[in-house]
């Protein structure tokens, strides 16, 4: 009989196993943003707030938000060390 030569094919995706991860890590970089939004709130609905004002809503969270994005981008166009290992 003959041998056959099984060779076990590995899926081809489009990014590598290190993209992925780095895609989780700037997934969880914009959820912390959007964790920076929370809050603010009144006590009543008759009473305002100014605490939605703050610099944390106001700058720091938006900005957390776009570094996640740029980070996300970043991590798709990163090209993998060695597409073989992965």
């Amino acid at each position: 009989m003959g041998t056959k030569n099984e060779t076990k094919d590995k899926p081809d995706f489009a990014l590598g196993r290190e993209n992925y991860k780095l895609l989780a890590i700037g997934f969880v970089i914009i959820v912390i943003g959007f964790l920076l939004m929370l809050g603010g709130k009144s006590e009543s609905p008759e009473k305002f707030s100014t605490d939605i004002f703050s610099f944390r809503r106001i700058t720091l969270a938006p900005l957390v938000v776009l570094a996640g994005f740029a980070f996300e981008i970043w991590a798709i166009m990163k090209k993998p060390k060695d597409p073989e290992k992965e």
